[in-house]
Order: C-alpha cells, then sequence, then structure tokens
C-alpha cells in the first residue's frame, strides 16, 4: 500500500474527504484577506502608506543630517504606524466618536516615544532632544492625516515642518541660536 493510498483510506474511514478540507481553508483564507477588496482600494491604502513612509523618511533625513538620534527610519516608521491606526478602523467601519479616541492614544503613545528621545544632562543643566521629540510628534501628524487620505495637507505640512527646521536656526539671533544648541536643535 501506497501513501497516497493510505491517506485516502484514513480519510475515508474517519468519513472527512480531503479535498473539501483543503477547499474550506482556503475558502477562510481568501475570507481573511478581503479587507482590500478591490484594485481601487488596493492602490488607496498603497498610496497613503508609501506617501506617510515617504514624508516621514524626509523628516527624518533631516534630523539624520544633523546626527541626531531619531533618524530615516524611526521617522518612516512613525508615520507609516500612524497611518495604519488611521486606516485600519476607517476600512473596518469604526463610528467617528471611536476614531477620535484612537488618534488620542496615538498622540499620546507618540509623545511617550518623544519622551525617550529627551536627554537631561543635569550636571551640564542642559536639555538635548527637544526638537527632534517635536519632530517625531509633527511626524505622526503627517502619518495621521496622510492616512485619512489628506495628502496634499500632509505634503503642505512636511514643507512646513522642514522649513522650521532649516530656516528657523538660520534668522535666530546667535545668542538664541546657542541657546537653541543646548535644547537639542
Amino acid at each position: 500500500m501506497k501513501y497516497s493510498d493510505f491517506t485516502v483510506l484514513r480519510s475515508e474511514l474517519c468519513g472527512v474527504r480531503i479535498q473539501p478540507v483543503w477547499q474550506e481553508v482556503w475558502a477562510t483564507i481568501t475570507k481573511e484577506f478581503s479587507d482590500i477588496p478591490d484594485l481601487s482600494t488596493m492602490t488607496r491604502i498603497t498610496l497613503r502608506l508609501v506617501l506617510a513612509a515617504f514624508l516621514g523618511g524626509m523628516l527624518g533625513y533631516e534630523r539624520e543630517l544633523k546626527a541626531r538620534s531619531a533618524g530615516v527610519r524611526t521617522h518612516m516608521l512613525v508615520a507609516v504606524g500612524a497611518a495604519l491606526f488611521v486606516i485600519g478602523p476607517l476600512q473596518s467601519g469604526m463610528p467617528t466618536p471611536d476614531m477620535s479616541r484612537v488618534l488620542q492614544g496615538i498622540v499620546q503613545g507618540i509623545g511617550f516615544l518623544g519622551a525617550g528621545a529627551i536627554i537631561i544632562r543635569a550636571a551640564e543643566q542642559k536639555v538635548q532632544g527637544l526638537t527632534t521629540a517635536a519632530n517625531i510628534w509633527a511626524t505622526a501628524g503627517i502619518g495621521i492625516v496622510a492616512g485619512l487620505g489628506l495628502e496634499a495637507t500632509a505634503v503642505l505640512a512636511t514643507v512646513i515642518v522642514l522649513i522650521i527646521l532649516a530656516v528657523i536656526p538660520r534668522i535666530l539671533p546667535s545668542s538664541a541660536s546657542h541657546s537653541g544648541a543646548q535644547e537639542g536643535q
């Protein structure tokens, strides 16, 4: 008796046919992946996530150029994560009041992440990482906006944040600039 004969015999003895079992497994798998029902939805989700990653990466690149602790990958992950936390509930049909709680959770959670970027050096009376923490917070906001499908607003916000990071240090007086350097510019 061959192995395949044994499998057929065993399935007949148990009263279960192998073919219908695999069909049921495949139907279950297909049902689990039905949250993206068509190409239009897939394109929309992909656009939102890729845009969030790209915009977060731009902000992280600026931080990385200045040799700060949170760089490209961190900012990309923050933006994509924030977008996902919005896209999921939107796709599941979550009511608006519940969505506001999701947004509150994102803002609070990112606050903890930003707090990890802040270093207080008591001996030197110096605080570092405030700008990076604020940048992480802004990146999460941009990810949320991208996830909500407000792509133009996300791009505009990114441009404004980049202008703040690039231009403001150049126009501040040198004493304020020195003070800002202590705060983690």
